[in-house]
């Protein structure tokens, strides 16, 4: 498993991101040592050898000459991406569980994972000591951290050039990330639960936290728990499902409708029109129609500043701006215990890789129970 903040040790900052900003990062060898560098969030990756380089001490009178030197992003799941040197702002482009790292040419089919992202080890959830109130809380006032950095002009940026854009929406990034990592956080506490009985209580307060991010207009963490109790890794759990009380499986199914893709996610949409500000989107989905419309006005209709189409992105600007127009505030005095949820949210050990996933899942419950 990876935090996010190994990758960017400053991530917990509540300030935007700007492609000046310099942040340290791991960037791992071939052996799976490390070494670990500065360098600024828009630094291209030639620019990021050279620091590794130095780091590793290779000097002029060594054998491997600077250019033999490649940057390659590895996931959990073992697929790799080779950079070019001219690459910029990568770092926030990386998933989840995926590492950076830096080989020759002769090494690049040799990369795996690290040890720890292929293999797990069973234990009890930190979140069985833990509210469920004040988990929800937590999250809530991370996301609202998260999105509030987020400018209007990176939502632009991404609809009209998406992960192509020469200038990197790094906050907006980190939000999809997030997204990304509420999803498998969820999976992977209850995943490795080996105690039934407690894998119902984690069913139970995981529906609990996503109800209460919903009350809180935090529709980012609510959707996201929700996907991740709909993973197949954990809806294939019979044994677990089946204890869950009545009107717990009840209010899940209507969480779940309010994911339900159909109609252009009309009941999400429906939602969304129903709240005031301030709140929380599901960013991804706040993206998605734009894109779409992008991708129709670019390959049929090669207008892409059509009427239409600036309509709506402008059209999404002013919701964004209707989100944040007046500030967050939660009510709930901090607990003693307050702290250490916080560390815990803003650090989540997650597993990314759907086949382990699964594994841990038919080792829980086998398919012939």
């Amino acid at each position: 498993m990876h935090r996010l903040t190994d990758r960017l040790l400053c991530f917990s900052k509540q300030e935007a991101f700007r492609g000046s900003d310099e942040i340290f990062c791991r960037v791992y060898t071939p052996d799976h040592s490390y070494v670990t560098i500065r360098s600024r969030l828009s630094c291209r990756v030639g620019e990021i050898l050279a620091l590794v380089r130095e780091k590793l001490q290779y000097s002029e009178d060594q054998p491997t000459q600077p250019g033999n030197l490649l940057l390659v992003a590895v996931t959990s799941a073992g697929e790799k991406t080779a950079f070019r040197p001219s690459d910029e702002a990568v770092f926030t482009t990386l998933g989840v569980n995926t590492h950076l790292f830096a080989c020759e040419p002769s090494e690049l089919e040799s990369l795996l994972p690290l040890p720890e992202e292929i293999h797990w080890s069973p234990g009890d959830s930190k979140l069985h000591d833990m509210s469920a109130e004040e988990v929800a809380t937590q999250l809530v006032v991370f996301d609202w951290e998260l999105f509030s950095c987020v400018h209007e002009v990176e939502f632009v940026c991404y609809v009209f050039h998406g992960e192509q854009a020469r200038w990197r929406p790094l906050n907006l990034e980190l939000v999809l990330q997030r997204c990304s990592e509420v999803q498998h956080w969820v999976a992977t506490e209850i995943l490795q639960c080996q105690s039934l009985p407690k894998r119902v209580q984690l069913l139970r307060k995981f529906i609990k936290i996503a109800a209460l991010c919903k009350q809180q207009q935090d529709l980012l963490s609510f959707l996201a728990v929700v996907l991740g109790l709909d993973n197949p890794a954990v809806s294939r759990l019979r044994l677990t499902w089946e204890g869950l009380p009545g009107k717990f499986r009840k209010q899940f199914q209507q969480f779940e409708s309010i994911a339900d893709p159909s109609r252009n996610h009309k009941s999400y949409r429906d939602l969304m029109g129903s709240l005031r500000p301030p709140l929380i989107p599901f960013t991804p989905l706040l993206l998605k129609g734009e894109t779409d419309i992008h991708t129709y006005c670019t390959l049929y209709t090669q207008q892409v500043n059509s009427h239409k189409h600036c309509h709506k992105v402008a059209e999404m600007v002013r919701s964004i701006r209707r989100y944040r127009s007046s500030q967050l505030a939660l009510d709930a005095e901090p607990s003693p215990s307050h702290l250490q949820t916080k560390a815990y949210i803003r650090q989540l050990q997650v597993i990314d890789n759907q086949n382990l996933l699964f594994e841990m899942s038919c080792k829980l419950e086998p398919k012939d129970m």
